[in-house]
């Protein structure tokens, strides 16, 4: 069971240590490796030796973070992962599962965080484990400097949808404003994130949208991309993130579901609320978790199998908010 920390044991550990590996989760999103590579460029300033691993490669459109991927040239001996709510998110490439099992400490925005670390800041409030680092860098004794900021605005935007997403707060605007005033140049950043699709990107999402399905008195859409579309379309993984919101952003629409197959044969499922529903709650039945308005789960088996298990939970969560929304007798 681990022990929940602030930040100043968290301060206290990191400037304690040496040798340090800092733990990504698959499927690398902004957050997880923008956080990452922030906190490697700050330890590294700090004269400690730091390095960044993740079971999947870096996506193409992360390969403007200065990030020090784990060569093996060092012996971690203190382990740290950021924005990993759970031990299975850690994946099993790269020799992950050795560094996986002896997490020293976690830095995390999931309030489903399984705590699985020896020891965690955990913080459901936070938008992102950006917000976290934003202000635990400076308090280590290292300065925000542009590159670090860069890294910490890119976990900050991806995770809010450039700051639209329901689990943006006044302090993640403050921690954002920090970020612009340390030189984080968030023009070009938001124009590499938010405004530059591939070729592929978009052929995906051609395919998703021709998957295109109801349910519920249209309070629920589903899009799906099996493996052999993602192939065929050649787009990374990290590029098909922004799907996710597509199902959600119908008019009428209270649950929006995204199943991606993954290269084993299961499904990756991203659901995404509003705020009559929890998407957690949906999640977390099927073994995921996340936030109240976006959470994941994955399902073995095949595609009927997947969609009849997330839909059945769908049913119960819109079932209770109806139910909740009645008057009293």
């Amino acid at each position: 069971m681990t022990q929940s920390v602030d930040h100043e044991t968290v301060v206290s550990r990191l400037l304690g240590a040496d040798d340090i590996l800092i733990l990504c989760h698959k499927n690398p999103d902004g957050d997880t490796l923008g956080s990452g590579a922030a906190l490697c460029l700050a330890l590294r300033r700090l004269g400690k030796t730091a390095a960044v691993l993740c079971s999947d490669p870096i996506p193409a459109m992360y390969a403007f973070l200065p990030i020090t991927v784990f060569d093996g040239s060092f012996a971690p001996r203190f382990v740290v992962a950021v924005d990993v709510a759970g031990i299975q998110l850690f994946g099993d490439k790269n020799n992950m599962p050795r560094y996986a099992e002896h997490v020293d400490l976690c830095i995390d925005h999931h309030a489903s965080n399984s705590g699985y670390a020896y020891e965690s800041l955990v913080d459901g409030s936070a938008a992102a484990a950006a917000e976290l680092l934003t202000s635990l860098i400076p308090e280590l004794g290292v300065e925000l400097t542009p590159d670090i900021a860069a890294c910490l605005y890119t976990g900050l935007a991806t995770d809010t949808g450039c700051f639209r997403f329901t689990n943006t707060t006044a302090a993640t605007h403050r921690a954002a404003a920090r970020l612009i005033e340390a030189g984080a140049d968030v023009a070009t950043l938001n124009e590499r994130l938010f405004e530059c699709r591939s070729h592929a990107r978009m052929e995906a999402e051609r395919m998703a949208l021709e998957s295109l399905e109801y349910y519920y008195g249209d309070r629920c859409a589903m899009i799906c991309l099996t493996w052999d579309q993602i192939q065929a379309a050649g787009v990374a993984g990290a590029e098909l993130e922004d799907l996710t919101s597509l199902p959600r952003s119908i008019e009428g629409v209270e649950v929006g579901l995204t199943l991606r197959q993954q290269k084993d044969g299961s499904y990756k499922i991203s659901v995404r609320t509003g705020n009559q529903t929890n998407a957690c709650s949906i999640a977390r039945r099927l073994g995921g978790g996340g936030h109240p308005r976006a959470a994941g789960c994955e399902i073995s088996g095949n595609l009927d199998n997947a969609k009849h298990a997330i839909l059945d939970e769908v049913k119960k969560e819109l079932d209770r908010a109806a139910q909740a929304a009645e008057p009293d007798a």
